[in-house]
């Protein structure tokens, strides 16, 4: 029997998906640890991994990439990878994947859950009703359907977005740095133009610099007192404290995120208001997501180490 090739783990997984990897690889699992701590691993076993698991949001560093000469492969487990250290990865030929498509269905199915909770004031009534507030009493929240929906970023997750949006009869427009061939929706060439035009604004795109704050009080100005805010991609690309002094204002009317700056701390300016719907990054996870993600991981191992190429590249 061959010796298994040794892999480092940095993301949080069951003991069933350990135990299923740990059947195949030599596992060392080190799920959310601190800089210091993989560090000091790396410095007294980084010479033995020859492959990587890791997500977007925790990424892999220059500096421990350097730590393992034997690295030939990291992984990301959902489809993003902005923390990856992309140059120093590729300028050592490591082979590089993620989990493009495994949990599409679960976000997108979760963007338009956080959509409908904050538009129709789901928690606010849920919580009306437990005090026995006559609903006589209370505002009307307003429809969903037929409201014009814009996206920002026509990614996969977006596309998704889109269609299940089209169930509500909701007019589409969608922001990408070039128009996408073969879709029907409406483009636009800023960000700026389909705040201006749309209700609700669902940020789906890509984190990282070039996306940082590109959702700030301008264009929550754009989108206007009556306006809602989904935020299913990455944190960094809302400017919290700028949406923190719409929400109070009035400036729009209500928001519903699965993801913040402050991860994975609490969004402290949104905590005590109560027009924002708030979920602790669990867009992207179901059982059935997860199982797929972590399967993709191995078909993609295992076509490197055979030699046949990764199944989904970055």
């Amino acid at each position: 029997m061959s010796e298994k090739i040794p892999l480092l783990v940095l993301n949080s997984l069951s003991r069933a998906h350990q135990a299923q990897l740990a059947a195949v690889y030599d596992l060392t699992y080190l799920p959310l640890a601190a800089q210091a701590e993989r560090e000091a691993l790396l410095a007294a076993q980084g010479g033995r991994f020859r492959a990587v698991l890791t997500i977007g949001s925790i990424g892999l560093t220059a500096a421990d990439i350097a730590a393992m000469p034997k690295l030939e492969l990291v992984c990301c487990m959902g489809a993003g990878y902005e923390g990856l250290a992309l140059e120093a990865a590729r300028a050592r030929g490591i082979a590089l994947a993620n989990g493009a498509g495994t949990n599409d269905d679960c976000v997108a199915d979760h963007a338009m859950g956080l959509l409908i909770g904050a538009m129709r004031h789901i928690r606010t009534l849920d919580r009306l009703c437990r005090e026995g507030v006559r609903r006589e009493t209370i505002p009307h929240p307003p429809n969903v359907s037929g409201k014009r929906l814009g996206i920002v970023g026509l990614g996969m997750i977006g596309q998704k977005i889109a269609r299940r949006a089209a169930g509500f009869d909701m007019p589409i427009g969608y922001h990408n740095r070039q128009p996408r061939e073969g879709v029907a929706h409406r483009y636009f060439d800023s960000v700026r133009s389909l705040a201006d035009w749309a209700d609700i604004l669902v940020v789906a795109t890509p984190g990282g610099a070039g996306t940082r704050h590109l959702v700030d009080a301008a264009i929550l100005d754009a989108l206007g007192p009556q306006g809602f805010l989904i935020n299913i991609s990455r944190g960094s690309v809302v400017d919290t404290e700028a949406l923190a002094a719409a929400l109070r204002e009035g400036r729009i009317a209500g928001a519903g995120l699965d993801v913040y700056e402050s991860e994975p701390l609490p969004p402290e300016p949104l905590i005590g208001l109560d027009n924002v719907l708030l979920t602790p990054h669990m867009a992207g996870w179901s059982p059935e997501a997860t199982q797929a993600s972590v399967d993709r991981f191995m078909a993609n191992a295992e076509g490197h180490f055979s030699g046949r190429g990764v199944v989904s590249p970055i």
